[in-house]
């Protein structure tokens, strides 16, 4: 069976009048939530009389819906390991292939619903890159999930990752600042980190992030990243900002083009070359904090993992 084979086009009927698309949806084919419809719009997986548009456009009758209802996932690195466990939560360190929850094409290929599978209703607190590796924190129960959210929110939960850059990276930095849109870029989620804004400035975002230089070659660097905030691509975007992108980031290495053909499937040997490696090369490599219903402190390392190590 080929793909136009299995598109499912329904015709929307005067019952739909003006009913939001995603309500449609959800109400229709009630084996998707609606959260998850409104990732499918977003990602250009349904069409309205042949065009994409938004979650919130209202039906009219005689609309002709299409989707394909089932695809296959991307192929991602399911392995992770559970390095502690209590009654609230678990430490899961991740691969460097693997989303943390659903989005787009990734459903059950995530962290969260492996998770799932294997140890019930679990939530994700801090979300990670789908090809940043190591350490995040899953709760058993919303108010798990509230304690440890706060803390992050709060800046009482120190996290360290590691990177490999482009470039001599030597001297300490304090990378306080705010993090906006890059207006450079044709990639229009691609961000920069500014020292200074103008007042007023859409978008912008505070953040801070402490680099440490911990061992260089000259050409590639081994950077430790402490952010004290936690913004949206807030260590690749700032490490971009000053010169020193991560090897294998599609986005903020070396040539944000190469991003636009992996989105495209068309990367070239050149691309894959100048990256390096196959993915980003960030880890989060430890956590410390004050367990909110027992008061231990507690301490998380993850090693550095092996896809990362350079010949």
């Amino acid at each position: 069976m080929n793909i136009s084979e299995r598109i499912i086009k329904c015709e929307a009927g005067p019952e739909a009048e003006g009913v939001r698309l995603d309500l449609f949806l959800s109400g229709r084919f009630t084996y998707n939530s609606r959260s998850r419809w409104q990732e499918a719009v977003s990602d250009g997986l349904i069409l309205v009389n042949g065009s994409r548009c938004r979650s919130s456009r209202l039906m009219r009758a005689g609309d002709v819906v299409a989707f394909t209802p089932e695809f296959d996932e991307p192929e991602v690195d399911p392995s992770f390991n559970i390095i502690y466990r209590d009654e609230h939560i678990l430490i899961v360190d991740k691969s460097g292939n693997l989303p943390c929850h659903p989005a787009g094409a990734y459903f059950k290929n995530t962290l969260w619903h492996l998770l799932r599978t294997s140890y019930g209703n679990v939530s994700i607190v801090n979300r990670l890159d789908r090809e940043t590796s190591g350490l995040t924190i899953a709760a058993f129960s919303s108010e798990a999930a509230k304690r440890f959210s706060a803390l992050f929110d709060s800046g009482e939960i120190i996290k360290k990752y590691t990177a490999l850059v482009f470039g001599k990276f030597e001297n300490e930095v304090d990378a306080e600042g705010f993090l906006v849109q890059d207006l450079s870029s044709e990639v229009r989620k691609k961000r920069r980190f500014m020292r200074t804004v103008a007042a007023g400035t859409a978008g912008a975002e505070y953040c801070r992030t402490f680099l440490r230089p911990m061992k260089t070659d000259g050409k590639i660097s081994l950077v430790e990243a402490v952010p004290f905030t936690g913004r949206l691509h807030q260590i690749r975007a700032t490490l971009f900002s000053l010169g020193f992108p991560l090897l294998g980031d599609k986005l903020y290495g070396p040539d944000d083009g190469i991003y636009l053909r992996f989105i495209n499937d068309s990367m070239t040997d050149k691309d894959r070359a100048l990256l390096m490696l196959k993915r980003q090369a960030l880890h989060a490599k430890y956590l410390e904090f004050i367990h909110p219903f027992s008061g231990e402190k507690c301490i998380f390392e993850s090693s550095f993992p092996s896809d990362l190590i350079l010949s």
